[in-house]
């Protein structure tokens, strides 16, 4: 998937279908000429629906039709036939889908199990036909229900990736480089700030076939809880993975003062997300010999007593199947 086609936000306006008209129609036949009546009820208005799509990754599919209308319901006839159901619109949308009201930005529903389906805007009821108002003082009604409107809602999808491991990090930490080795997703890679732009999906293969889903998205920043840099507007993209792995590179100047910065803008972003496993992966260690290696790493026992933290090196192979090891451990434990 390119970047141009990872669309995350969507809006939309849907209408549903009108009702069908109830019959008025009176029984006539060549021996019966004064029958009573015997008009069919109106067509329920189709619905839209959502329905969830565990093939999708992208809300890209929907950015260039903003416009929903299902079918109207058919007019009942005689013989209390009923019309026929409107036509109803299924709009398809990929796990992690989150539906908000536009108008006051409340959450309507999230969408995470498959084929999951839920009537976003219902269809209106169709028309009595006039059999169902005969009585004995009125043996031949000549009136019939219209079929009641349908409705129209603008809605916003949001799309949170669901992912079991979410990579945090400031800008050009490696994370893209991480994911392009260990999975066979393909971001762009290079050597300056925010040169991710959208988050990227990678499949982790681990031993005996099993996988994980890992999550890029760009890079953190100071601030960024409160709308600086890029990092606020993807920030709920990791709402929703069980592990986060912070990636701090090893020539950063003080690895315990960038992670207490990404630390504090999740929690400002969201507290929640302090209660997820945390891994702390130090990237670039091939720039490090045994020595100063060892160094840091009296250093890092200090500073990160309760958080386990592990040295690897994406270019040069160094130290990934441990990390795939801890996080492997890391999300069966939070399973069980």
């Amino acid at each position: 998937m390119t970047e141009g086609n990872f669309v995350d936000y969507v809006k939309m306006h849907l209408t549903s279908g009108k009702g069908g008209q109830g019959s008025a129609h009176l029984r006539r036949e060549k021996y019966i000429p004064k029958g009573g009546p015997d008009g069919g009820d109106g067509g329920r208005g189709g619905h839209v629906i959502l329905r969830a799509n565990p093939n999708l990754w992208t809300l890209y599919h929907l950015k260039f039709k903003r416009h929903y209308k299902a079918g109207h319901g058919g007019a009942g006839s005689k013989q209390t036939s009923t019309g026929a159901d409107g036509e109803d619109v299924i709009i398809e949308v990929p796990l992690g889908t989150v539906v908000r009201d536009s108008e006051n930005q409340n959450i309507i529903l999230e969408i995470t199990e498959k084929e999951q389906e839920f009537i976003i805007a219902a269809g209106g009821k169709g028309g009595l036909g006039n059999d169902h108002f005969k009585s004995s003082t009125n043996q031949t009604p000549r009136y019939a229900q219209p079929g009641l409107d349908g409705v129209e809602v603008n809605i916003t999808l949001e799309l949170k990736v669901l992912a079991d491991v979410g990579l945090v990090g400031f800008p050009n930490a490696g994370k893209s480089t991480l994911l392009s080795v260990v999975t066979a997703a393909k971001p762009k890679i290079a050597n300056y700030e925010f040169t991710t732009l959208k988050p990227n999906l990678g499949i982790v293969e681990y031993r005996d076939h099993q996988t994980f889903v890992m999550a890029d998205i760009p890079g953190i920043i100071e601030g960024a809880a409160e709308g600086k840099g890029l990092g606020h507007y993807f920030l709920r993209h990791i709402e929703r993975n069980s592990t986060l792995l912070f990636l701090i590179p090893a020539d950063a100047d003080d690895i315990k003062k960038q992670y207490d910065i990404l630390l504090d803008e999740l929690r400002r972003y969201n507290p929640e997300m302090l209660d997820k496993d945390r891994l702390i992966a130090i990237s670039k260690c091939d720039m490090l010999d045994d020595e100063l290696q060892a160094e840091m790493k009296q250093e890092l026992d200090k500073d990160f007593k309760d958080i386990p933290y592990l040295f690897f090196s994406a270019v040069a192979q160094k130290g990934l199947i441990e990390l795939k090891d801890r996080l492997w451990e890391m999300l069966n434990n939070s399973k069980l």
